[in-house]
């Protein structure tokens, strides 16, 4: 068994005033977030997408495998038949595969099978989750809590999106094993969810919901 190696911890102490300073800056940054179906197709630099992903691949994960592949797709003929496969799907669940209390749920969002932000946005970011690990002689390796990571990592790359002025969204058709045919992704590896990104349509709009207070979501004791 290997032997644990430790480095120091690299931690910059903050005054309490400035921490719940810094904290409500990025809360109220935060909660400016929102998701939109209506994306402009202004080219996003590769870089931009690559800061994003690097700032997902700092989130935790269990025993620090990072069970994640990001799949950035800029190609408008791959973005194309990704769509295209999602909204056959999508046509599917909408049409009879879904139960009544999910489209009800859905309702108030104003979805339904067409999804033209799969082609209008400059990058499709594709996240897939490995189930497992993959050693050079093939021999497959127990990965930990990848549901979890890979969802952690998701909410990282969203928030740094968000950071750098972008919007994104997460769209999850059901099933989604085309996209790791598509993609060419090893037999380890789960699609996890789309991650539409760019700029904002100018005339964008977003459904009219609210997020529920912190009396609503926290509890102290």
């Amino acid at each position: 068994m290997t032997e644990p190696k430790f480095v120091p911890l690299q931690h910059e102490a903050i005054p309490l005033e400035e921490s719940l300073e810094r904290g409500r800056l990025f809360y109220e940054q935060m909660n400016r977030r929102r998701t939109t179906r209506h994306f402009a197709t202004t080219p996003v630099p590769r870089e931009v997408i690559e800061r994003a992903i690097a700032t997902a691949g700092t989130a935790p994960s269990g025993a620090h495998q990072q069970p994640w592949t990001f799949v950035a797709v800029s190609d408008p003929a791959l973005k194309q038949q990704i769509r295209e496969a999602a909204e056959k799907e999508e046509a599917h669940f909408y049409s009879g595969r879904a139960p009544e209390d999910w489209i009800k749920a859905l309702a108030p969002l104003g979805t339904d099978q067409h999804k033209p932000h799969l082609s209008d946005a400059p990058w499709l970011v594709v996240v897939f989750r490995k189930a497992y690990g993959l050693e050079p002689d093939g021999a497959k390796t127990t990965y930990y809590y990848t549901t979890e990571s890979v969802g952690i990592a998701v909410g990282f790359f969203i928030a740094a999106i968000h950071q750098m002025g972008l919007v994104t969204l997460t769209h999850t058709p059901n099933p989604m094993t085309f996209l790791q045919e598509l993609l060419g992704r090893p037999a380890n590896e789960r699609a996890y969810l789309i991650l539409p990104v760019g700029y904002p349509a100018p005339q964008a709009q977003v459904p009219d919901i609210h997020r529920k207070p912190l009396g609503e979501i926290a509890e102290f004791r």
